[in-house]
């Protein structure tokens, strides 16, 4: 039998990172802004930027702010945004997690955001460690087409 294919992805801050991390052996990474927050959108300059200079996957967070994973009508129409300007500029897929105020995953919102990704890959960040329910959140998730969920064993 053979052993799993095992994938290494970095979650990084700067397109400096993003490359150190491929020398490194990364098969992707996770480009982010203000990892103290939790991590935010990065610029189009710094995503156009890792695309040219990575032969490996460049996924893109879609978080608007720090804090809670809440957001009003408004930052998920700038998420939206965000999205289809990291597709443009060449981004393998997008990284985001939204919750109802009871902790349950916001199926609605990760419905719109998961259909204007494609044909990029979705993944559903650390915000699966504030679920309520993580086997319901699962569910709704895998349900999604969510194709990655990256966490910290849950130990909230």
């Amino acid at each position: 039998m053979e052993a799993p294919l095992l994938r290494l992805e970095a979650c990084v801050n700067s397109v400096e990172s993003a490359v150190e991390a491929a020398i490194g052996g990364a098969d992707r990474v996770e480009l982010c802004d203000n990892l103290h927050d939790g991590g935010t959108t990065p610029s189009i300059g710094a995503i156009e930027a890792a695309r040219e200079k990575l032969e490996i996957d460049v996924n893109v967070i879609i978080r608007p702010r720090g804090g809670d994973f809440l957001y009003s009508d408004l930052e998920l129409d700038i998420m939206k945004r965000d999205i289809a300007a990291a597709r443009a500029a060449g981004a393998d897929g997008v990284v985001f997690g939204i919750l109802k105020p009871d902790g349950a995953v916001n199926v609605e919102q990760s419905r719109r955001l998961v259909e204007l990704a494609k044909p990029m890959s979705a993944t559903f960040h650390r915000a699966f460690d504030m679920c309520a329910d993580p086997f319901a959140a699962l569910e709704d998730l895998v349900s999604l087409g969510v194709g990655k969920i990256p966490q910290s064993g849950r130990s909230h």
